[in-house]
């Protein structure tokens, strides 16, 4: 019930604050983060399905849990070969990965977020938990309120794999509807399209596919046995217990 106050605080500071539904990019942003964020934890499993360009699969299975805004923890289960390879996320953005055949935790550098996630479209960069506002200096280059919102983000970080990415924000939900990937040299990388569904009160990515236009490869990821607010400890969020299953 906590919850469900603090998402309704949230709706009505946004609509009384923006004159209209939004005039402002960074309003706009950090809004969208509020939302995607207002559980207080969540956990799903995860399909992975990988597509190359001849349309051939293959598919992963992953179990995923996170609290709050900076832990968030990620563990294959499924195939066998990638059972136990897990990552953790926590403040200040800081990354760990374990790989069973390496026996321990390492910490993933800025360098390394920049590279793909265990073979699929994703870069660790794409996984990071901080909100985009913090991540990202957006422009306002759409306001048009019967289409989406479309939203210019420039990184923050220098060390960023992105020159740039274009956020294509749902009118109503408020969360990302499209997202468009350009490379640091200006040419286009991704795509990512999201699809969502409701449970309780909260909207969440159902399904999200992101494609890579270079390799003309994809990786769809859909959401299953969500649960949100069930007071999960901090105790699962911890570099001791990144290799436990």
């Amino acid at each position: 019930m906590k919850n469900i106050y603090i998402v309704i605080s949230v709706l009505l500071i946004f609509v009384f604050s923006l004159d209209g539904r939004s005039q402002n990019a960074d309003s706009l942003l950090s809004y969208m983060d509020k939302l995607m964020l207002a559980p207080s934890d969540k956990e799903a499993i995860v399909n992975i399905i990988l597509i190359d360009k001849n349309g051939k699969e293959k598919v992963r299975k992953a179990v995923m849990k996170q609290k709050g805004v900076d832990l968030k923890l990620y563990r294959y289960i499924y195939p066998e070969s990638q059972a136990g390879i897990s990552t953790l996320s926590l403040p200040d953005g800081v990354m760990w990965l374990y790989l069973p055949a390496f026996g321990k935790p390492t910490k993933i550098t800025m360098l390394a977020k920049s590279q793909t996630f265990t073979g699929t479209d994703f870069s660790y960069e794409d996984m990071e938990n901080k909100p985009y506002a913090e991540r990202y200096k957006p422009t306002l280059l759409k306001n048009d309120e019967s289409d989406d919102y479309l939203i210019n983000m420039i990184p923050i970080s220098p060390k960023s794999k992105y020159s740039k990415i274009e956020l294509y924000i749902d009118n109503n939900l408020y969360h990302p509807n499209k997202m468009v990937y350009y490379d640091i040299r200006g040419n286009l990388y991704k795509v990512a399209v999201y699809s969502y569904a409701k449970q309780d009160n909260y909207w969440y990515a159902k399904e999200l596919i992101m494609t890579n236009l270079m390799k003309a490869h994809s990786t769809k990821i859909i959401m299953e046995e969500i649960k949100f607010d069930q007071g999960l400890s901090d105790d699962i969020f911890t570099v001791d217990k990144l290799k436990q299953d």
